[in-house]
């Protein structure tokens, strides 16, 4: 994210506001720093710690109702794998495999056991997916529903990669498609007729929401070929992209037209007032690989992901030196990009 200039930092500081970014920057000179056996801090997708002979990769998410979730518009199930899922595609961005998870749960006294026993079965199958073993927790009363998971995954020693890696000329490249997940919010809150929600394209936008995929073995073939920074896009291209290029000092060019905009959402927009192009630059939580690679690999990484997975890579601009994201239309005019994304404190 671009840093605010001094006059707006003032500003917003005598106002009491301050964007996701500022906040996370302050605490990270409070946390604790370089110290034994810690390989990466704050920063990244996950800390980096040594693990017997290799590194432990440790991250954790949480989900509030009413922030990130709303109950009536999801299952807990369908929650409670989206828990997992999502601390999972943080051990993926650094090219690792998950191994072991603690969940810590906090409700209203008015939710049910059932309820609460298929949240917890909905991790349980996210966790055999991945081949990461669920093995502890907490319980707690709340206001609302918190649920808060903590994931270790493992990765070969010297093999992680972090978001600071990239150089100036590298591309940038992304798996899959973007903005399905953001357009299954919107359609499920859009309540059309039940026709629209049972076609095919409602329910792949529908999944993308609810039932999202962490690219485990995709962030690890990516690594194999030589990733040099790597990201899930968990807040949106636009922000995630941005803070890639904040950690590793750099910029980036966007090619507008070869952003993978999920097809979906082509269909979505003939029936409900969305922006496909904007909800795939900022609508988040795709949990989609965000990478950069020297241009000589990026044919090679694109086949073997395809190969092995059926998954796409687009290559979707370029690294710059300094500072700030560019986008390029089709007519190959540029204007700045906004870090647009999901923020949790910023103005909205």
């Amino acid at each position: 994210m671009n840093p605010a200039e001094p006059g707006e930092r003032d500003a917003r500081a005598e106002r009491g506001r301050f964007s996701e970014d500022e906040l996370l920057a302050a605490i990270r000179k409070v946390l604790s720093g370089p110290g034994p056996g810690v390989v990466a801090g704050p920063g990244d997708d996950a800390a980096l710690v040594e693990v017997g002979s290799g590194h432990g990769v440790l991250t954790t998410d949480v989900l509030v109702e009413g922030v990130h979730f709303e109950r009536s518009l999801t299952s807990a199930r369908d929650l409670g794998s989206k828990a997992i899922v999502a601390n999972v595609s943080d051990v993926a961005a650094m090219g690792g495999s998950p191994r072991y998870a603690v969940v810590s749960l906090a409700f209203p006294r008015d939710v049910e056991a059932a309820w609460v026993m298929e949240l917890y079965g909905g991790m349980r199958a996210a966790c055999d997916e991945y081949a990461l073993s669920l093995v502890g927790g907490d319980l707690s009363a709340g206001a609302e529903v918190v649920v808060s998971v903590t994931v270790m995954g493992e990765v070969a020693r010297g093999k992680a990669v972090f978001r600071s890696g990239a150089s100036a000329s590298e591309r940038v490249v992304v798996t899959g498609v973007l903005g399905a997940a953001a357009g299954g919010l919107a359609l499920a809150r859009a309540r059309l007729p039940s026709g629209v929600l049972g076609s095919d394209w409602a329910r792949e936008l529908l999944d993308a929401q609810f039932r999202p995929v962490a690219r485990v073995g995709e962030g690890q073939t990516l690594a194999q070929v030589g990733a040099t920074a790597m990201m899930d896009v968990s807040d949106g291209l636009a922000i995630d992209l941005s803070r890639l290029c904040a950690e590793s000092g750099v910029g980036a060019r966007v090619d507008l037209a070869r952003v993978p905009v999920a097809p979906a959402l082509r269909e979505l927009a003939a029936v409900a007032p969305v922006d496909p192009l904007g909800l795939a630059l900022s609508g988040g939580e795709d949990y989609e690989l965000l990478a950069t690679l020297d241009h000589h690999v990026v044919e090679r990484a694109r086949s073997r992901l395809e190969e092995r997975f059926g998954v796409p890579l687009a290559d979707i601009g370029e690294i710059t030196e300094g500072e700030g994201l560019v986008a390029v239309g089709a007519d190959g005019t540029e204007r700045p990009l906004e870090p647009k994304g999901w923020d949790h404190f910023g103005s909205r």
